[in-house]
């Protein structure tokens, strides 16, 4: 196997900010507006996003949460593991609201469209967006494409996408893990 590194700490700082610019753009003061992590590890992307933009717009609180799509996916009754979900913890309603879902790799497209169905459990939202950090482009099961995106890569079916967090792993990066063809 071979690794390439895709966004180093320096580069995944800078990244995040763009992003929190760009959601600043579209959203003002965030008023109207929500952020929602997807477990397991989009919510350290979605708490980052939400500290950073309450830096940036001082006084205002940023209405986040995490979500957990765990019984909503098209493949939970085909592992043969026990499934253990995650939280979700969403104190308020996305009724009317604009709401920004946040992923850390777009791939497939299934795990959004689990978590668009897991979302109307909590209201019916204003507009839906989705935010990645690494979007895997011509990768799509579904047709779900991010409104925001921090890096977008060409990647084959048997690479990997290995992002590090300093919340859980002790450091940020993103690494591109490729298996080395075998003769």
């Amino acid at each position: 196997m071979s690794s390439r590194l895709i966004l180093n700490e320096t580069t995944f700082e800078i990244t995040i900010n763009r992003l929190c610019f760009e959601l600043i753009e579209n959203h003002d003061d965030f008023s109207e507006s929500a952020i929602i992590g997807l477990q397991p590890r989009g919510i350290y992307l979605a708490d980052r996003i939400k500290h950073k933009l309450e830096s940036m717009l001082p006084g205002k609180e940023i209405k986040s949460g995490n979500l957990d799509i765990t019984f909503f996916r098209d493949d939970f009754r085909r592992r043969e593991s026990v499934i253990v979900p995650s939280t979700t913890d969403i104190n308020f309603l996305v009724e009317r609201r604009n709401v920004v879902l946040v992923d850390d790799v777009l791939y497939t497209g299934r795990t959004i469209r689990a978590a668009l169905d897991a979302l109307q459990a909590f209201g019916r939202p204003a507009k839906v967006e989705l935010l990645v950090l690494i979007d895997r482009k011509f990768s799509r099961h579904v047709p779900i494409e991010p409104n925001y995106t921090g890096k977008a890569i060409d990647t084959i079916m048997s690479d990997r996408v290995n992002v590090k967090w300093k919340e859980s792993d002790g450091k940020d990066g993103i690494w591109l893990v490729s298996r080395e063809n075998e003769e």
